[in-house]
């Protein structure tokens, strides 16, 4: 092959190549052009506030901006796209601030003045200027969009966090250590930093944190780790033990483990709340274990009773029917057939003391 068919060669494959990059660029497109009475067109991208670390910790792939008229109204959405619904997560509960409400759009939906943020399988959906779109609207653009998402569940550790006393907007959920700095970051807590390499993230450890208030004026934040299993979880609970004595600005600070679970209570407003905070986390253990078993229970003792005595008639009514039977036979045969067959004079013995000299018949006894 001389250098000018090398030439077309890779010429050719360039082409596929683009062709291909373009065929993926719209089979990504998840963002629906129209939907309900309201008409879209793309819009650049906003910078994104992910770290670069925190990007890749997500599997954060290219978000997607639309701005969408209907008659006047305007509204912008900007869709955020990531590995699973897991990662999607993390970064929802990254967006929210205490301004925000939960919403009636969806189960996962916070809203604020002029913003929605929803949670939509693996998407995450901004939608800006959103006084301006109903709320019926907002579900028919949510429904397209989640035509498009993973269906995985989300994880159970977001239950655990108690309901009473939560400051709405500052739930965080961390999957490893670039998300749970951004979240003691977002909620003022980043001294506590130092206590993420010793989490051990890297063992399947999962994180939620979100701060109560106790009071008017004074509030604590609750930071909870799951672990795949209670050994796990003991080992780690000595290293963060271990930093906590270390470290004197995480005075006061404790940790407790609970089967899988441990619990931090950060800069605690007192020892009762902090105890108190703990004692209502929707946790509950529960130990399984794997044996062979059987479904089979003792039956009522009226039952056990009736059974012996139906088994006791039948024992005794077939002992009847087998004693008539074979001493109907052996009479019948003695008349019929006698001497013949049972008790034959030939086999016949007869003990006799001898008083007398007459010597005994057998037959004389029939």
């Amino acid at each position: 092959m001389n250098r000018f068919d090398r030439l077309g060669v890779l010429c050719a494959a360039a082409m596929l190549c683009m062709a291909g990059v373009a065929t993926f660029g719209q089979q990504a497109a998840v963002l629906p052009k129209q939907f309900a009475s309201w008409n879209g067109t793309p819009a650049d991208v906003p910078a994104t506030r992910l770290a670069p670390g925190l990007q890749q910790e997500l599997g954060a792939g290219a978000p997607e901006t639309s701005d969408y008229a209907s008659g006047e109204k305007r509204v912008r959405a900007t869709l955020g796209k990531y590995k699973d619904p897991s990662s999607a997560y993390e970064a929802y509960t990254l967006e929210l601030q205490p301004v925000m409400q939960p919403s009636d759009v969806r189960k996962y939906s916070a809203v604020a003045p002029n913003r929605i943020l929803m949670l939509i399988g693996n998407f995450v959906l901004d939608v800006e200027q959103a006084k301006n779109i109903s709320t019926a609207d907002l579900r028919t653009l949510a429904s397209a969009v989640e035509s498009h998402a993973a269906s995985t569940p989300l994880p159970p550790i977001r239950a655990y966090l108690p309901e009473d006393r939560l400051v709405q907007g500052t739930q965080r959920y961390a999957l490893g250590p670039a998300g749970l700095n951004a979240a003691l970051a977002s909620l003022n807590a980043g001294k506590f930093a130092p206590l993420t390499q010793e989490i051990g993230f890297a063992t399947g450890a999962e994180a939620v944190l979100a701060s109560y208030q106790v009071s008017p004026n004074k509030s604590q934040n609750l930071l909870i780790i799951d672990y795949p299993t209670p050994q796990i979880a003991e080992q780690r609970l000595h290293h963060i033990q271990a930093a906590l004595a270390v470290n004197p600005d995480l005075a006061g600070t404790t940790v407790e483990r609970k089967a899988s679970l441990l619990s931090l209570v950060l800069s605690p407003v007192s020892e009762q709340a902090a105890t108190k905070l703990r004692e209502s986390i929707n946790y509950q253990t529960q130990v399984t274990w794997n044996e062979p078993s059987q479904t089979l229970t003792d039956p009522p003792w009226l039952l056990v009773v009736k059974d012996i005595f139906v088994g006791t008639l039948a024992f005794c009514g077939i002992a009847i029917v087998l004693g008539i039977a074979f001493g109907g036979v052996r009479v019948l045969t003695k008349r019929f057939f006698p001497g013949k067959v049972f008790d034959r004079p030939e086999d016949m013995e007869v003990l006799q003391l001898g008083l007398s000299g007459k010597r005994i018949d057998p037959r004389d006894f029939y």
